[in-house]
């Protein structure tokens, strides 16, 4: 039995995704596919173009064996925790032989130098990094030149540039966390890369022939929300027949954005500055300066996407206060980030659907597995204790307000008797 796992956000699910299920069948003749998925909101700050339940039935029709969702507290977290929590659960499955993933570089090598350089932190690199930190430059750029450092004095050496590049572009930097999080593991999970094809990962652009970036396909789906379902047609080159039947099946109005949330997102901030006395300092991820910025430019508010702008600064990244803003409006604490690294990430691993062939991969996976596997979620919600049920709750309260918003104004669907999605 071969098992690979793939770590996923499908937001949507597009041809470069299918590329890479596909690529991983045909050349590493694995058995069986496990996608670890991002629940409804993502690594960068904003809630998913459509539901985890569509984007798992997606995945399963596509390649996907078995889809398990990526508690909230890592979905929306830092690259850093967002690895770790995602390799905590792949590794405590007990099944899994290789993590796959896409990276601009498609170099196993030298994405496995610069994790080993940053897992290790030896004396060499953190004097680099402080030197260079005391010169005034950027964090990023300070990493980069220790690295290159260390490399220089290996028996491989890279161009400072590459080290650069590998350390600023966002795959190289997420294959770069998954592989130092195997190894801080000491995961006997073999780590594989493919390279990134067609539109760069902030590319808004669809360009013929190519496959698509993720954002260009949801300001797509958009531009057919605010203006005409005809949009949507022009996703069908970049997406799969099945997905394709999905979208242009989908109402305009219950593709969700970021900006949906605005007005729910203002009342939480006017509550935490009226009601708490240290405005937002026990949020998740949250530091004096933002939350001075945010305290600064609440007046102005008007859309979420608009105070971002308006808080970005050279120091204070557009991402980091998107995440720092839906931290907020999910009510995320630090504390519990905080006891779920001290107990080893992910406390569960929450089903969200399998195909017939991945049947048999579950029922190993629940002798092998050294977590519990939820495949009913209102059992869960009587059986967790502490600080599983901690995390589980931020995870049902974050579904349940993301479908308010899908589903407004018709009632949402009951999260803890939502069914498996099962493809045959």
């Amino acid at each position: 039995m071969n098992v690979a796992a793939v770590i996923v956000e499908y937001n949507p699910f597009h041809n470069g995704h299918l590329y890479q299920l596909q690529t991983i069948r045909k050349t590493l003749g694995v058995d069986y596919i496990i996608a670890v998925m991002s629940g409804d909101f993502m690594q960068r700050g904003i809630p998913a173009v459509v539901d985890k339940y569509e984007r798992c039935r997606m995945a399963l029709e596509n390649g996907a064996d078995l889809v398990f969702e990526l508690p909230v507290y890592f979905s929306l977290g830092s690259a850093d925790y967002f690895a770790k929590g995602a390799v905590s659960l792949i590794d405590k499955l007990g099944v899994v032989d290789l993590l796959h993933f896409g990276s601009e570089c498609g170099d196993i090598a030298m994405l496995t130098f610069c994790a080993k350089t940053l897992a290790e932190e030896t004396d060499l690199y953190k004097k680099q990094l402080r030197i260079a930190l005391k010169e005034g430059v950027s964090f990023p750029t300070a990493r980069a030149r220790a690295v290159h450092a260390v490399a220089a004095r290996a028996p491989q050496t890279f161009p400072l540039d590459t080290i650069h590049t590998l350390l600023s572009t966002p795959n190289n930097i997420l294959g770069i966390e998954y592989i130092k999080a195997l190894l801080l593991r000491k995961s006997t999970i073999t780590p594989v890369t493919l390279s990134r094809e067609g539109g760069s990962y902030h590319s808004s652009a669809l360009v013929s022939g190519t496959f698509a970036s993720a954002n260009a396909l949801r300001t797509l789906l958009q531009q057919t929300r605010r203006h005409s379902t005809a949009h949507i047609q022009q996703l069908q080159e970049f997406v799969p027949t099945s997905v394709y039947h999905h979208l242009l099946n989908t109402s305009p109005q219950s593709f969700v954005f970021t900006d949906d949330f605005s007005q729910l997102l203002y009342y939480k901030l006017l509550h935490e500055l009226y009601t708490e006395p240290q405005f937002l300092l026990d949020f998740y991820d949250m530091t004096p300066q933002i939350a001075n910025t945010f305290y600064k430019n609440l007046c102005y508010f008007s859309t979420i996407s608009a105070f971002t702008l308006a808080c970005k600064s050279k120091n204070l990244t557009y991402t980091r206060i998107s995440r720092c803003l839906m931290h907020i409006l999910l009510h995320m604490k630090q504390e519990i980030i905080d006891a779920l690294q001290a107990c080893d990430y992910c406390q569960y691993a929450r089903l969200l659907g399998f195909t017939k062939n991945g049947q048999a991969l579950l029922k190993q996976i629940k002798i092998k597995a050294s977590l519990p596997i939820i495949t009913k979620p209102s059992h869960a919600l009587k059986d967790f204790k502490g600080l599983a049920l901690a995390s589980w709750k931020a995870d049902l309260h974050a579904s349940t307000l993301y479908q308010h918003i899908k589903c407004a104004p018709q009632t949402a669907p009951n999260e803890l008797t939502r069914e498996l999605i099962k493809h045959s």
